[in-house]
């Protein structure tokens, strides 16, 4: 308590709650491995000051991404949860179209879902890199294999909220929203990855035209997705394992 004090005189209270979350994670571990009996940092959730929330658009400092992509990596909450939010950073799609996602619109084995944008348009066809057919695989045994991908666990029938998962985001300290990723992917992809912008924004699902003006087809880029988003994935994994190895070559 001594330690998360300082930081709270400091005025940097968001960080103290961080840290007790971190805290509350190495407890968690001594518990497992019969180190610990109790779990102190959790007594002290409610002991510290409520940060001031911030809401920002996005995370574009990759060190900052980093330290949520190992805090989202530790959140225990439920199964359909935790999987939206290992999905979201990686398929940036908007965040309605991956919650209202239904199991008939996946294809597993060819590594696609297809969906209607919540916006309007054409059909959009988004490859899924590997990591996110793992994380569906495994979803897929407890809401598969009809109905809502990530179906609210509180029995409704319906699926989870914006309002659930962006209160898991602030659980583990992070005043982020989760369309923030939108704008995360963006940025990060073109000025670290070198992708193209007309690549990064037909993944986005924004109207992209051709040079004569017209709008490309759902399977426009598909190939090119497939391999940026791969990248985006391996990307997100190196900045959280803390080995960030920068591409070999430019999508497109």
């Amino acid at each position: 308590m001594a330690a998360l004090r300082r930081l709270e005189r400091r005025g940097i209270v968001t960080t103290a709650h961080r840290v007790r979350f971190v805290c509350a994670q190495v407890y968690d571990y001594a518990i497992r491995t019969d180190r610990a009996t109790r779990n102190v940092a959790e007594d002290l959730r409610k002991a510290l000051r409520k940060a001031k929330v911030r809401h920002r658009e996005a995370i574009t400092d990759p060190n900052e991404l980093a330290g949520l992509l190992r805090s989202l990596q530790g959140y225990k909450g439920y199964a359909e949860t935790n999987a939206f939010l290992g999905l979201m950073p990686m398929l940036f799609t908007r965040s309605g179209e991956l919650l209202g996602a239904q199991w008939s619109e996946f294809d597993l084995a060819s590594g696609t879902w297809d969906f209607q944008p919540s916006k309007g348009g054409s059909p959009m066809v988004t490859p899924l890199p590997t990591q996110a057919i793992k994380i569906l695989r495994e979803l897929h045994a407890i809401t598969g294999p009809t109905g809502f991908v990530f179906m609210s666990p509180n029995g409704t029938g319906k699926p989870l909220s914006n309002t659930a998962v962006n209160k898991a985001l602030r659980t583990v300290g992070f005043t982020v929203t989760v369309h923030g990723f939108r704008a995360t992917a963006r940025t990060l992809l073109v000025e670290r990855l070198d992708c193209r912008t007309d690549v990064v924004e037909m993944q986005l699902g924004h109207a992209v035209r051709d040079t004569n003006g017209l709008a490309y087809n759902r399977t426009t880029f598909l190939e090119q997705r497939r391999e940026m988003l791969q990248m985006w994935a391996d990307y997100l994994d190196s900045l959280r394992d803390g080995v960030v190895a920068l591409p070999s070559s430019k999508t497109g």
